[in-house]
């Protein structure tokens, strides 16, 4: 099986797994199951997936924890399954590097569709683009952001950023010098009201200048803090 084009589900209640597996498999899906965080965890680290999807609540290991530790290897897509009224733990999933997620009860039809979503903007699924007459690329000293590819380059090493990471990058670096707020990079990012703590961009902040640093700390200081505001991309023209 090739993992790279396969979905891993990683859901303890076994009707909603196989639910989730069947529309997967619908729309042409491989996808791999995992009952518990830690099976799940395993399964993960050990294969290339192109997108998790985890639920927050499981035994073993549950999903905040099974994402914090995959983030510290890989920058698989991963959308969270919560519960109603979780809105703290929904927070929690986005500070350890979620990407997106689905209240439950859901439509199996939605899950479905954000996976497409998701996957059509991650830089690390490779899509079929018939159109190459234009070319969306941002070009700066340190850094080259092809946006049709969704690739990020640094000093000729393209950089391995989950789909949140690439897209607060790639906003900020399309407005450089502008300063924007927690809250304005929550709605535009995010791309929804977001009532609760604002750790969630510092989080992903903090992330792409250690992804950008092993590279080059020039590109890494180029994402600056506006203290008492947010954060702007800045570029040295000196």
């Amino acid at each position: 099986m090739d993992t790279q084009q396969t979905i891993l589900v990683i859901e303890d209640e076994d009707r909603i797994r196989k639910l989730i597996t069947m529309y997967l498999g619908r729309e042409g899906f491989l996808t791999t199951e995992a009952a518990d965080g830690k099976e799940g965890l395993s399964l993960a680290l050990e294969n290339d997936y192109a997108l998790i999807i985890l639920d927050l609540m499981l035994p073993e290991t549950d999903g905040i924890d099974v994402c914090k530790a995959l983030r510290k290897e890989k920058s698989t897509p991963v959308i969270m399954l919560t519960a109603k009224g979780e809105e703290n733990h929904r927070i929690e999933g986005f500070e350890a590097g979620a990407d997106d997620y689905v209240v439950k009860p859901f439509s199996p039809r939605e899950v479905v569709l954000r996976v497409k979503a998701l996957l059509r903007r991650s830089p690390d699924v490779d899509l079929t683009i018939t159109e190459t007459t234009t070319k969306n690329i941002l070009e700066f000293e340190h850094m080259r952001i092809d946006h049709d590819a969704h690739k990020v380059t640094v000093k000729n090493q393209e950089l391995t950023l989950t789909p949140k990471e690439y897209e607060l990058l790639y906003f900020l670096a399309s407005h450089e010098e502008r300063v924007y707020d927690r809250e304005q990079l929550l709605k535009e990012v995010w791309k929804y009201e977001f009532f609760g703590d604002l750790r969630t961009v510092d989080t992903h902040v903090k992330r792409l200048r250690e992804k950008l640093s092993k590279i080059s700390k020039e590109a890494s200081q180029m994402i600056v803090t506006v203290w008492g505001v947010g954060y702007k991309f800045e570029v040295d023209e000196r």
